[in-house]
């Protein structure tokens, strides 16, 4: 009695689930191309191919002593307009407004100055905006870039996670959903892996009406394709 039910439930799922096949390509699940958005000699190259780093490291530099010193020299003005508004500040109920609003305008002036020089200063150091680990490297100390002229030259991706980039036939665009099961090996490996539909494309490619959706899964390499299958509840 016990098989028969158990016979009579895998018959009724047979009827209401699909199997949708589908292609995949495994990408970092984050990656960037970096670049300097200010020109100068490279000073400091600080990765390798392969390195592994955290989010805001440096990882080169250019030649910048020139910004040092101008975003010092802003730094000092701004503390002394700052001494100087605050001795105004206390004052103010017996002096004329016209002269303490210029020491007002000092200040903030002072201020906007020595942020400016700051940002100028922090364009010359190009940060890794994530964890992870770079990929690619086509920067040495003495080369000249030009922020005119902005090209790569460092790449970075996530360190463990990936995404799975699956590609179907359109005509199941209405039944797979995310969070549907997805059943799928990697091209040269037997190895069966298991994952779930985590974001669908809200467009049909228009090339080969195709629709794409991602799968999330880790420590893949990056570039290997592979084919599987959604498993989707038919309503």
């Amino acid at each position: 009695m016990k098989k028969m039910f158990m016979s009579m439930i895998l018959m009724i799922s047979a009827i209401y689930a699909d199997e949708v096949y589908v292609t995949f390509e495994v990408k970092a699940l984050q990656s960037a191309d970096l670049a300097f958005s200010s020109s100068g000699i490279v000073d400091k190259v600080s990765i390798e191919v392969g390195s592994v780093v955290q989010k805001d490291e440096s990882l080169a530099t250019l030649q910048n002593d020139d910004l040092k010193a101008m975003f010092e020299s802003a730094k000092i003005t701004e503390k002394y307009a700052k001494k100087d508004f605050e001795r105004q500040l206390k004052v103010k109920h017996i002096i004329d407004q016209a002269q303490f609003d210029q020491y007002a305008f000092k200040y903030e002036n002072a201020k906007a100055q020595a942020a400016y020089q700051k940002s100028l200063l922090d364009k010359t150091v190009l940060k890794a905006p994530f964890d992870g680990i770079i990929f690619e490297k086509m920067v040495e100390v003495g080369d000249v870039v030009s922020g005119a002229m902005i090209r790569t030259i460092i790449k970075i991706q996530s360190l463990h996670e990936r995404k799975l980039v699956l590609t179907f036939d359109q005509k199941y665009h209405a039944l797979v959903k995310v969070g549907d099961p997805f059943k799928y090996k990697i091209d040269g490996d037997d190895t069966l892996y298991e994952g779930k539909i985590s974001k669908i494309y809200p467009a049909v490619d228009t090339e080969n009406r195709k629709v794409i959706a991602e799968v999330e899964a880790k420590d893949l390499m990056v570039g290997l394709f592979g084919e599987g299958t959604i498993t989707t509840s038919v309503k």
